[in-house]
């Protein structure tokens, strides 16, 4: 039994060395098990609840909004990817192709999608006719495939990747850009309300916008370890595509117009974030709106009295069935081994039952969130799961808020800049939003522009890295 507790837990501290804790929650929390083909990772039935439950919360609010689910094909034809020639640069270095088909070679090549832009466009220039057919508004769950060239990490950064990616066309400029930012307010909403994430929300600098973008919207956090990362993306197209694609309408005065598109998405990688925002040096910890299975009973066994504690357990079990709780009646695993297990899996609420228990009519009832336990009276047990619940929920976000708002360096100087970068600070400051400026900033310092964010005070005076008239303030970080 300890060999086997030995092999379960984790081996390495988060604050120690994050990057081997990452990778083995990631395993022995399963999650994720490695393939074959490097960049690529199968997300085990753990994982790939958490996207069930993202996937229900954001699929009610767009269709609400009146989205649509559709299904594009999986294979892009090389001329039609090739058609917006900021886009195609943009993703070329990261293009999967297919160029044989048994022992033949085809005729032309076919793109594994890296985004669906072109193959969707391409049927709405024959979808769209008139002001009458306006706003398309499409989604659609799918993979993709960006053959990245950087160290895999599961799900920050895999050569395939779950994602839903939306894709909307509109009479008017005004409409397409409401749209745009009511949808980077509902990715808002998936990372604080589910994930319990708080963000920053923003637009992206000339050099780190989507290609074929007029303007890029983003929600943004910072994680423990010192490295800001992009949660969910919504971008304004501008006409950038409906021009090379011909996505044209007849307007009410029969006048034709080039439709207005922005196009969003958010993927699995936002499991990754949750998983460094959360966890801790015992594993997993899962906020209850994204965990399957919420709460764990651990029966105490004894020899004597262990069919009544059994009958009670099992009553419990069906008692808080709307919670999908799991029953670990194993008797070859100690109570000690067992919780091992579950935290590292990370279920939000453990309850223990044993004889002494029994006797008194209660449970001990433990928080994976900050491991406090309580005695609960049998009869109070719905309402204190309950209770407990949504204040885990509540609890993980003014920890990650925490996390955040203490991560943030307000600077004034190079120096300033240099030294907040080191001590792995998100780094606040006014700046030129000058692509010149930002280049350099990168090349000499590794850091990146994170967000220039909705909320901006006041500005005056030079940006303290080249010296030019400050514009916004911004945020600068190392970054995933």
């Amino acid at each position: 039994m300890m060999e086997k507790k030995k092999e379960i837990g984790l081996t390495v501290k988060k604050e120690g060395d994050f990057s081997d804790w990452y990778t083995q929650l990631m395993q022995k929390a399963e999650l994720i098990e490695y393939s074959d083909v490097s960049g690529c990772y199968t997300l085990r039935p753990r994982a790939y609840s958490i996207w069930e439950n993202v996937q229900k919360f954001f699929d009610d609010l767009i269709k609400k909004d009146g989205v649509k689910n559709a299904y594009f094909p999986l294979l892009i034809p090389e001329k039609l990817l090739n058609k917006e020639k900021e886009h195609v640069e943009g993703f070329s270095p990261e293009v999967a192709w297919v160029t044989h088909a048994g022992g033949s070679e085809l005729n032309e090549r076919l793109a594994i999608r890296p985004t669906s832009e072109t193959i969707m466009y391409d049927n709405y220039s024959k979808w769209i006719r008139s002001w009458r057919d306006l706003p398309l508004k499409l989604n659609q769950w799918c993979n993709v495939v960006r053959w990245e060239f950087k160290h895999g990490v599961p799900f920050l950064r895999s050569r395939e990747f779950l994602w839903q990616e939306g894709h909307c066309a509109f009479a008017t400029k005004e409409e397409c850009e409401k749209e745009t930012l009511k949808i980077l307010n509902f990715y808002a909403r998936v990372f604080e309300e589910l994930y319990s994430i708080p963000v920053i929300k923003g637009r992206k600098s000339g050099n780190e916008k989507f290609p074929g973008a007029d303007v890029s919207l983003s929600v943004e956090t910072f994680l423990p370890n010192g490295k800001a990362i992009q949660g969910a993306t919504s971008h304004n197209l501008g006409q950038n595509f409906s021009e090379p694609f011909d996505i044209k309408f007849l307007d009410k005065e029969e006048k034709e117009k080039y439709v207005w598109q922005n196009s969003w998405g958010i993927s699995t990688r936002s499991i990754g974030i949750m998983i460094m925002m959360h966890g801790d040096d015992k594993g997993l910890v899962l906020p209850p709106r994204i965990a399957e299975e919420k709460a764990v009973i651990v029966p105490i066994l004894f020899d004597k009295g262990k069919e009544k504690i059994l009958k009670k357990c099992e009553e419990l079990s069906k008692k808080l069935k709307k919670y999908n709780v799991i029953l670990d009646d194993r008797e070859e695993y100690s109570p000690g081994w067992k919780f091992n297990e579950w935290e590292l899996k990370g279920i939000p609420i453990r309850i223990e039952l044993g004889p002494k228990d029994l006797e008194k009519k209660q449970v001990v009832l433990v928080r994976r969130d900050n491991g406090k336990k309580e005695f609960i009276k049998i009869n109070n047990i719905d309402k204190k799961i309950k209770d407990t619940l949504e204040d885990i929920q509540k609890n993980l976000f003014k920890n990650a808020k925490k996390v955040l708002e203490e991560s943030i360096k307000v600077i004034k100087s190079k120096d300033e800049f240099n030294n907040a970068l080191e001590n792995k600070k998100l780094i606040k400051m006014r700046w030129c939003d000058d692509r010149v400026c930002e280049a350099k900033i990168k090349e000499e310092t590794g850091a990146k522009c994170i967000t220039i964010p909705f909320e901006q005070e006041k500005i005056s005076g030079n940006c303290p890295y080249c010296g030019k008239k400050s514009r916004v303030w911004a945020y600068f970080g190392k970054s995933y």
